[in-house]
């Protein structure tokens, strides 16, 4: 590729960033998201993608394979656009050639010759050698430790074995976002996040039920202490988090309040406990608590103000401890009378974490155990979103390495697998198909590491929700093209990409479901910044 191409690339992009950039205004004049929900979603997912194209112009400037999966994904991105605009020009208020320019770019690097050619070109990273180190480990860790256990645990329906717990905390999984002055390894900088991404990546990659996701809620929770929690809190649990020696589960969502976090009711209520001390009970059933029967606390959201008005304003967070109780369901008591149960959620995949359905029945907490204390009442709202903000880049992370597995499992059977005389990797579709894999998982990948920069600046809140948008969509098409390569066996238990499958598929459910990620978070926001 030349430097034409890419500068024909920033010429594309910044078209695309025209025709969004009209959409959100009409969709400000329209009334915003909530009167507008099928163009908020669209807009926000077109936004998505082409601020993910945006994020790959550094990387094809770094070489020649570079370009071409940058000139791919930008090709196929604008395509993308395309097809949301064909009969929506009016709504979207923008001209019916308003894309013409970009044809020929879009001719070009979407021809399935030039798609094929990258079938087997996913490209290099191109990571600092200290992040290049955190790859190694947690690859070699994902490969000899995790994926042996991946298949029986998803198909048995089995707990997390606790030698990934343990040797994940030997290698510092659970610490990389802890800072040092607790027992952690973050030294603050631009890298703190990245090193995350790359670490979720690898786990991911060798399995997401069991890998991947052990290290969100011990983040979640961690992001939360440091952005609200005292100095006698930081110094209590955030060693501990650091060494696993305290796993955490995160109960925010209830029965009837899925993503609409500020009308939750579970109550926290001010009540002495069984020797006089000062705390609360909580009350009430938070449900798809992944992992909550393995921890030993959980991070709850509890309403601390009576007043409904108050919405999120009324909201607090408690680390609740809790027993170690059965992966099939549970029931704790306490000396004062509170009661916890635990009941099992089947899903089709991620399994290993293990989702409840948790009811609290006048549960005693300490009252040294409400983050922030006194300062923290009313705020948890705020304090919870500081660490899921990270879960949703961490979420990101994860898709990507379910893809880079899937991407990995169809190029090998499509090399090994023959079908009428030819490998399956032979033909011009499957071809296309491993190509449009390759450019997709790298950008993907390489919005993570933007993504990563600007949160280790403070920045990149909205960012963080795109991320997640687009790249958990893409997972599902990666993942199910995968499987369609794969042909019979695919379907097949015995073959990984089954699992990879229905994995990815909750990809775009928890962490803020895409609905509500695209209508209040991405597009709000978009409106929102026309004020400015």
């Amino acid at each position: 590729m030349t430097a034409h191409d890419l500068q024909a690339a920033v010429s594309v992009i910044e078209l695309a960033e025209g025709v969004v950039g009209k959409a959100v205004r009409r969709l400000a004049d329209l009334g915003g998201p909530d009167s507008q929900q099928v163009l908020a979603y669209d807009v926000a997912h077109a936004a998505s993608a082409v601020s993910t194209a945006r994020s790959m112009l550094d990387y094809g400037a770094k070489g020649a394979v570079e370009s071409a999966l940058t000139c791919a994904f930008v090709a196929d991105a604008v395509h993308d656009l395309v097809c949301k605009l064909v009969g929506r020009e009016q709504l979207w208020g923008v001209d019916a050639n308003a894309l013409t320019p970009a044809h020929g770019f879009v001719a070009t690097y979407r021809d399935p010759s030039f798609i094929a050619s990258l079938a087997t070109t996913p490209g290099p990273r191109h990571l600092d050698s200290d992040f290049e180190m955190v790859q190694d480990t947690f690859r070699a860790f994902g490969d000899k430790v995790i994926a042996p256990h991946a298949e029986h645990v998803h198909r048995c329906n089995e707990d997390v074995p606790e030698n990934i717990i343990s040797g994940l905390a030997e290698i510092g999984a659970f610490g990389l976002s802890i800072p040092e002055e607790y027992g952690g390894f973050s030294t603050g900088g631009d890298g703190e996040y990245t090193a995350m991404v790359i670490a979720t990546e690898e786990l991911s990659r060798a399995s997401l039920g069991i890998g991947g996701s052990l290290i969100t809620r011990p983040e979640i929770l961690t992001r939360a202490l440091v952005k609200g929690g005292t100095e006698e809190q930081k110094q209590e649990w955030l060693p501990k988090l650091a060494t696993a020696e305290v796993m955490c589960a995160v109960a925010v969502t209830e029965p009837d309040y899925g993503s609409d976090v500020a009308g939750i009711k579970v109550t926290g209520t001010p009540a002495a406990g069984p020797n006089g001390e000062a705390g609360y009970v909580i009350n009430g059933v938070k449900t798809w608590c992944t992992f909550a029967a393995r921890a030993n606390v959980l991070m709850l959201l509890a309403r601390t103000d009576p007043d409904r008005t108050k919405t999120h304003r009324g909201l607090s967070v408690f680390i609740v401890p809790k027993p170690l109780g059965d992966a099939h369901g549970f029931q704790f008591s306490q000396p004062g009378g509170g009661k916890m149960e635990g009941r099992p959620i089947d899903t089709i995949g991620y399994r290993g974490m293990h989702s409840y359905e948790i009811a609290l029945d006048a549960w005693w907490v300490p009252a040294e155990n409400l983050i922030g204390l006194e300062d923290g009442m009313g705020k948890g709202f705020y304090y919870q979103m500081e660490g899921f903000e990270n879960g949703r880049l961490q979420t990101a992370a994860r898709a990507v390495g379910v893809m880079q597995a899937a991407y990995e499992a169809a190029l090998t059977y499509s090399q090994d697998r023959t079908v009428f005389g030819n490998t399956v990797g032979d033909y011009e579709l499957t071809k296309v198909k491993l190509g449009r894999m390759a450019f997709v998982i790298q950008a993907s990948r390489q919005f993570s590491y933007a993504v990563a920069t600007l949160m280790a600046k403070g920045q990149g809140q909205m960012e963080a929700s795109m991320v997640k948008a687009y790249v958990c969509k893409a997972a599902e098409w990666v993942t199910r093209e995968a499987m369609q390569i794969h042909g019979g066996y695919g379907y097949a238990e015995e073959y990984s990409v089954s699992r990879l499958f229905v994995d990815a598929r909750v990809l775009s459910i928890f962490e803020g479901a895409d609905e509500t990620l695209c209508l209040k978070v991405v597009a709000r926001r978009l409106v929102d910044s026309l004020a400015k």
